[in-house]
């Protein structure tokens, strides 16, 4: 029995010991958590305020300056700043605190916001504006800011005083709007200067037994500008060779066949080869002016430009460009091209700026100069962040102005920010069906567009109660049109669907 006792004896202080141990054990992990803690908690401090981590810039001045209610209370972002809703979704952002130098707004694409008392300003993507979807009644104190840097083809009814002028703010490819995007696709001057591409020009004389002089790549085919009816009688009288799926008689290398490729290396080295290159719009536009004639600058090949009519304006220099515009038919152009394909002296002419390093358009120098975002530049903003904080500012100066009791000020777009004719075709044109998509689409495109403008435009504007308020007339009970502009709109034709 003794021998009994004395394992139960033992057996017990075993238990104890183990008890004892597992509970020092455990008393030392939590220990060591909360020191662990305590130094995490401490290397993320920066003279007494926490180091933010991983966290935008625009972001961090709101950690440092949280709002607060009377009563010791957060508030939300909405209730603390001015709201920007995207009624277009372009950013796909459901809501972000932006900074904008000392201002700060919170951007949304939420509609639920369309009645929040914080909301002051609607941004508008100009592809997707539809009048049949538009956030009204309109208030006074809303402002509504258009950003529309695509082809004028996407919607036409942008281009109709009616409509233009609903807006405040504008962004668009026209130097008269108020953040001009002109130089959208022009990265800056030292792009222009580079000779990294340049095939010298003996070089291209030898590629010349076995290239055309001119080249021409469009996928796009037919659009307002009516550019390949303009180079199919072109190709009669100079030879021409076309890789795109327009007009396409020469093929390129299957990695470069697609959309993506035309801003590879390998692309850029198969065009530098030429002389020239046909660098035709999609639409004629002022100031609608994109890659297609800036990529040859950049790679010391001559653009035969046709597009903007206001295109002397940002021409690197006085003779950096072959004007079609200049010339009454296409085989007076092609008469002048062969001049200088045959003469070193008269080609060099035009690429001489280039070879100097000297851009004597003091236009261009100060557009890109003083723009305020960048292109595939990480150091600036893009032109979509300087679009919503240029709106945020203007919204901020109107609230500072009303603290102080006086009036707001109002911005107003003019017709001058989206300036855009009607199509036209060449006089040379061909009748056949084939090529005829220009009168059966884009002229009517645009001409009901210019209905569509009409009819939104018998909304008018209420007389002002005050020098600075406009309220868009809607009935009071309803976010739809007028019975008189609702019976003329749904009168129009079923909406066209040209190609994008």
């Amino acid at each position: 029995m003794a021998y009994i006792r004395r394992r139960t004896l033992l057996a017990s202080c075993l238990c104890i010991t183990a008890t004892i141990f597992l509970l020092v054990t455990l008393q030392v992990v939590v220990e060591l958590g909360q020191f662990e803690r305590r130094k995490f908690k401490n290397s993320n401090l920066q003279n007494g305020h926490p180091k933010v981590e991983g966290v935008p810039k625009y972001l961090y001045s709101f950690l440092k300056r949280e709002a607060w209610t009377p009563n010791g209370k957060k508030t939300s972002d909405t209730d603390s700043y001015p709201i920007m809703l995207w009624w277009s979704p372009l950013t796909g952002e459901t809501g972000r605190l932006g900074q904008c130098g000392a201002d700060a707004c919170f951007f949304t694409i939420n509609r639920t916001y369309l009645h929040h008392h914080m909301t002051k300003a609607f941004l508008f993507y100009g592809t997707d504006f539809n009048i049949d979807s538009l956030p009204l009644p309109r208030k006074s104190h809303h402002d509504w800011a258009l950003f529309h840097e695509e082809s004028p083809k996407n919607n036409y009814k942008l281009f109709h005083k009616p409509v233009i002028t609903l807006f405040n703010h504008t962004a668009t490819f026209s130097r008269h709007s108020h953040l001009p995007l002109t130089t959208q696709f022009l990265e800056g001057v030292e792009v222009l200067k580079s000779l990294r591409y340049l095939v010298p020009l003996q070089s291209k004389n030898n590629l010349r037994q076995r290239l055309a002089p001119l080249v021409y790549i469009q996928s796009d085919c037919d659009p307002p500008s009516d550019r390949d009816s303009y180079v199919r009688e072109l190709m009669t009288y100079i030879e021409i060779d076309s890789y795109g799926e327009c007009l396409r008689n020469k093929d390129l290398p299957q990695p470069l066949k697609t959309p993506a490729s035309m801003d590879t290396d390998g692309f850029y080295r198969i065009i530098a080869q030429y002389k020239f290159i046909l660098a035709f719009e999609n639409a004629v536009c002022d100031d609608y002016i994109t890659e297609k004639f800036w990529r040859p600058l950049k790679l010391g090949v001559v653009p035969v430009y046709y597009g903007s009519p206001s295109i002397t304006d940002w021409l690197p220099s006085n003779r950096s460009a072959i004007l079609v515009s200049e010339f009454s038919h296409p085989r007076d152009l092609a008469s002048y091209i062969r001049q200088l394909d045959d003469d070193d002296r008269l080609y060099e002419a035009y690429i001489e700026w280039k070879l100097n390093g000297e851009i004597s358009n003091q236009r261009l120098l100060t557009a890109l100069r003083e723009r305020k975002w960048g292109v595939q530049d990480i150091n600036q903003d893009n032109y979509i962040d300087a679009f919503e904080c240029m709106v945020c500012n203007k919204v901020w100066d109107n609230l500072r102005l009303q603290e102080m009791g006086l009036p707001p000020k109002r911005w107003k777009a003019e017709v001058t920010h989206l300036s855009c004719p009607e199509p036209t075709v060449f006089a040379f044109s061909p009748l056949a069906p084939r090529w005829s998509s220009l009168r059966e689409m884009w002229v009517p495109s645009f001409q009901q567009s210019k209905k569509e403008a009409q009819a939104l435009s018998c909304l008018g504007w209420k007389p002002p109660r005050r020098p600075w308020s406009h309220t868009l007339l809607t009935k009071p009970a309803s976010q739809s049109l007028s019975l008189t502009c609702r019976a003329e709109y749904h009168s129009l034709p079923l909406p066209l669907n040209p190609k994008a």
